[in-house]
């Protein structure tokens, strides 16, 4: 017994419970919305019912009678209200000045309108691409280059001023819209810009570098001038202390003959010349005449 009742509940649960919800929401009895869905009833091309808001819906209560003939003679859409975004590359436009730009633009966008959206417009997203480009090429030709390459943020409160009445009516509301790079599109007119950057930039490294070389020259030409004018000071000190040193010598007498002495035979000793030594005792004029005789 107890078998037989557990079967039936495995099947009940299993194959009866899913198939009756699967009928009642194929006759359209109830409804699961999601987040950030929008679920839209129409019926002989009537909208008769909108649901925002997420939960589990008895559509008979909600929507009245007629939801249970909408699978046969009308339609379910089941739209994305979630926050999208695209970006734009490249939109062309001219500055003041005649220089050919190109705009970046990125901006964010959510249905807040599920109606307008499905029937008010074929294409919403493609006409709300189309809106900003042209809006983007109108708005922004014929500007200062400088305010372009500097004034983004009020560019962007621009395209998203003029777009958003338009994008309303079909459906959308835009987020944040972003300028996100503006850059020159002629490529001979940004080969001589990065010529003139290198050349300015050489410029300015010559001169740094030639800067660099004068405060050199001055800092060793001051030292130059600050070791002369020290080396001329002694200099003139020198024979100063050198008469003061002789003189404090000369006041003893025994000094100052062993260094005459010690000078002397530095002297000769330097000098290279020839050197004859003689006994002390001997008289050196008869010693030289005995030794030419001998040599004769």
């Amino acid at each position: 017994m107890m078998w037989i009742i557990a079967f039936v509940t495995f099947f009940a649960l299993s194959v009866l419970v899913p198939l009756l919800f699967g009928i009642a929401k194929f006759f359209c009895l109830y409804d699961v919305v999601e987040e950030r869905r929008c679920h839209v009833y129409v019926l002989f091309g009537k909208v008769i019912g909108v649901i925002q808001e997420p939960g589990f819906y008895f559509l008979p209560a909600s929507l009245g009678l007629q939801a249970l003939i909408v699978r046969f003679f009308g339609q379910r859409h089941v739209v994305d209200m979630r926050l999208d975004q695209e970006y734009l590359r490249s939109q062309a436009v001219n500055s003041e000045e005649g220089a050919p730009m190109g705009i970046g633009m990125w901006y964010e966008m959510f249905i807040s309108d599920p109606v307008a959206y499905l029937f008010k417009n074929t294409d919403p997203r493609g006409s709300l691409r189309a809106n900003v480009g042209s809006t983007t090429v109108r708005a922004l030709s014929n500007m200062r280059l400088a305010d372009m390459l500097e004034t983004r943020h009020a560019m962007s409160q621009l395209i998203r001023n003029e777009v958003s009445p338009k994008a309303h009516e079909w459906g959308y509301k835009l987020g944040s819209v972003y300028i996100r790079k503006v850059h020159f599109r002629d490529q001979q007119m940004m080969r001589q810009i990065e010529e003139k950057v290198t050349n300015r930039l050489r410029q300015v490294t010559s001169a740094i570098m030639q800067d660099g070389v004068n405060q050199v020259n001055l800092i060793r030409g001051t030292a130059e001038s600050e070791a002369a004018v020290e080396f001329a000071r002694a200099a003139t000190l020198r024979p100063q202390i050198l008469g003061s040193v002789l003189r404090e010598m000369l006041l003893k007498p025994h000094v100052a003959a062993a260094t005459f002495e010690v000078l002397e035979t530095q002297q000769l000793l330097s000098s290279k010349a020839d050197v004859v030594l003689l006994p002390r005792d001997s008289t050196p004029l008869s010693t030289l005449l005995a030794s030419s005789e001998r040599e004769a």
